[in-house]
């Protein structure tokens, strides 16, 4: 695993397109939210410790918000041959555990990770009623405790989803974003061999 942040890509960008594959097997593409009030989107994975780290809060959040009119979906753009504790059968058991209550998308391809300079697990990103981006970046301070590798302790620093939450209500309320937005840190995108961008490093 090597440590990874955010690219923190432009505010005011565009979303770019995306019409990914889900868990229950349904086509789900970026005209779908047109309407909402705003759009989460957000590269995680199930394996990486730094999603797994937050998970239960992001989907605590995700709930919250999604009844204010705020959108959210989850992209997997991980080598899933590479790592297939993140192929499409885990993602749908991931999703059911968790209880996530958005759309959990493949990007096999790599594509559309590629398209929003996504680095990290998690990589989050807020887009406007335009959808236009308007936060990137971590979802609060928290991180998990390195006990050893592969071993993590989230008790000790739990997520609350703090500036991810700040910049929603920011949003909703048509206040000005904060200024400072940090960028998420987390494991690197798995990249297929050949096919990493050229801001992986």
């Amino acid at each position: 695993m090597a440590m990874t942040a955010s690219t923190m890509l432009q505010l005011g960008t565009k979303a770019p397109e995306f019409s990914l594959v889900s868990t229950e097997g349904t086509r789900v593409s970026l005209q779908q939210f047109v309407g909402a009030k705003g759009l989460v989107v957000a590269f995680i994975c199930n394996h990486c410790p730094y999603v797994i780290h937050i998970a239960d809060k992001f989907a605590e959040v995700a709930k919250q918000y999604q009844q204010q009119g705020i959108a959210f979906v989850a992209i997997n753009s991980n080598d899933i041959e590479q790592y297939p504790a993140d192929n499409m059968q885990n993602m749908q058991l991931e999703k059911q555990q968790r209880g996530y209550s958005f759309d959990y998308l493949l990007d096999d391809t790599q594509q559309v990770a590629h398209a929003y300079s996504a680095a990290c697990t998690p990589d989050l990103y807020l887009f406007d009623e335009n959808q236009q981006l308007v936060y990137r970046g971590q979802f609060d301070d928290s991180r998990p405790h390195r006990i050893s590798s592969g071993n993590y302790d989230s008790s000790k620093n739990q997520a609350t989803g703090a500036d991810l939450i700040a910049a929603m209500d920011a949003l909703l309320n048509g206040q000005s974003q904060p200024e400072i937005q940090k960028a998420s840190m987390g494991c690197n995108i798995k990249w297929k061999p050949g096919n990493e961008p050229a801001y992986f490093s």
